[in-house]
C-alpha cells in the first residue's frame, strides 16, 4: 500500500487538478474542465492512505453506488492509471470532433459569454437550434428567438 505521501506525489503529477483541503485532513482534487457535475477525481484522499477516486464513466472498475473506487491498495502504476481514465472520461471532446458531429453541412454561428462558455447556433429542420459541446441546449421557431434567448443569458455573437 503505497502511504499518503505517495499517493500525493502521484496525484501530483496531474496539473490539470485543484487541490481542495477538506475536513479531518483530508484532500478532494477537482477537475475544473469536467463536462460532468462531477468535478472531484480524488476524493477525501485520507493520511491515513485511504481515499476515492471517481471512476462512473469508467467500465474496467468496480466502483459504489457514487461511481467511486477506492485506492487504498493500489500501486503507483495502477493509481496513475486510474487517474488519467478518469480525466479522460470528464474532458470535452477535441473541438472539431464535437463541431463535426453537430455542424455537418450546416452554416453555424458561435456565441460566447464573459467566461468563454461557448454556444453554436444552426439553423436545421426548420428550427434554430442552440448546442453546448454535443447537447442540444435550447430550440426555436424563430432566429430573432435565438438571439434574444442568447441576449439575456449574456452570450454575444462572435
Amino acid at each position: 500500500m503505497l502511504t499518503f505521501n505517495e499517493k500525493l506525489a502521484v496525484i501530483d503529477e496531474f496539473s490539470g487538478l485543484e487541490r481542495k483541503n477538506v475536513s479531518l485532513g483530508r484532500i478532494n482534487f477537482q477537475f475544473p474542465n469536467s463536462i460532468s457535475e462531477k468535478k472531484n477525481i480524488v476524493y477525501h484522499l485520507h493520511p491515513n492512505g485511504n481515499g476515492f477516486v471517481y471512476a462512473g464513466q469508467l467500465e474496467n472498475y468496480e466502483t459504489d453506488e457514487k461511481g467511486m473506487v477506492n485506492i487504498r491498495d493500489f500501486s503507483a502504476d495502477q493509481l496513475r492509471q486510474l487517474i488519467k481514465e478518469a480525466i479522460h472520461a470528464l474532458s470535452p471532446l477535441e473541438p472539431n470532433t464535437v463541431e463535426e458531429a453537430i455542424i455537418g453541412d450546416s452554416n453555424e454561428e458561435r456565441w460566447a459569454d464573459k467566461e468563454n462558455n461557448q454556444l453554436i447556433v444552426i439553423n436545421e429542420n426548420d428550427a434554430w437550434n442552440i448546442y453546448f459541446g454535443l447537447n442540444l441546449d435550447a430550440s426555436f421557431d424563430t432566429y430573432q428567438e435565438a438571439v434574444e434567448f442568447l441576449t439575456e443569458e449574456g452570450f454575444q455573437r462572435k
